[in-house]
Order: structure tokens, then C-alpha cells, then sequence
């Protein structure tokens, strides 16, 4: 019964299938806000679920425009391509990230992140 507006990043986890696309299966996350995190409200929806994410380190790519599944796998992929193969992060799931809401035109903001093992 809180409104608490949207934050961002809004993060995907995603599992990238052996051919490098992505499973049907993704997880959204939303940041709560810094009023709200040391006690957040109890969601009223069974399928909703608070975690709280441990620290890590990323290694990350940014991109612009309106960022569809295409773009997150060949960023993805570009990403992969850069680290070569002395990198190690994990990849059974990667993140990807948006910033701007659906209304922002230009100048807009995505990010894929590995995360280092």
C-alpha cells in the first residue's frame, strides 16, 4: 500500500542459453529506495520477493537506445569477446540493465554486467 515511484537501474537476470541466447526464464529486479531499505514494505503479491544483493564486482558495457533482447545477447557477446579468456566471472546468469524510464527518447542508458567470480 506504499508508493514508492521507480528506481533505477531496473536489473534482468538473465541465462543465457549454450548458443548464447537467452532462456525464457528471467528474474526483474527493482532497487528499493534508501528511505525503505531498512525496513521495506511487505509486498501484497505472493510472486514478489525482497533479497538483499551482496557486493560484487562487475565488468560492464554500456549502450544506448531502446534496448531489446537482440541487443542485451550481442552486447553480451561483445563483452565476452573483450575479457578474452584469463577473466573470471560467472557465466551461468549475467545482468542486464536499464536506467531510463520507458518515455526518455535520447540519451538513454544500458549496461550488461558480468560478474567477477
Amino acid at each position: 500500500g506504499i508508493g514508492m515511484g521507480m528506481t533505477a537501474p531496473v536489473s534482468i537476470t538473465a541465462f543465457p542459453a549454450e548458443d548464447g541466447s537467452l532462456q525464457h526464464k528471467v528474474k526483474v529486479s527493482l532497487r528499493i529506495p534508501s528511505q525503505f531499505q531498512a525496513n521495506p514494505p511487505c509486498p501484497s503479491d505472493e510472486s514478489v520477493k525482497i533479497e538483499e544483493r551482496q557486493g560484487m564486482t562487475i565488468y560492464s558495457t554500456q549502450f544506448g537506445g531502446y534496448a531489446k533482447e537482440v541487443d542485451y545477447v550481442n552486447y553480451a557477446a561483445k563483452l565476452k569477446s573483450a575479457l578474452g579468456s584469463e577473466v573470471a566471472y560467472r557465466e551461468d546468469f549475467y545482468f542486464c540493465s536499464g536506467y531510463d524510464p520507458p518515455m526518455k527518447p535520447y540519451g538513454r542508458r544500458n549496461e550488461v554486467w558480468f560478474v567477477k567470480e
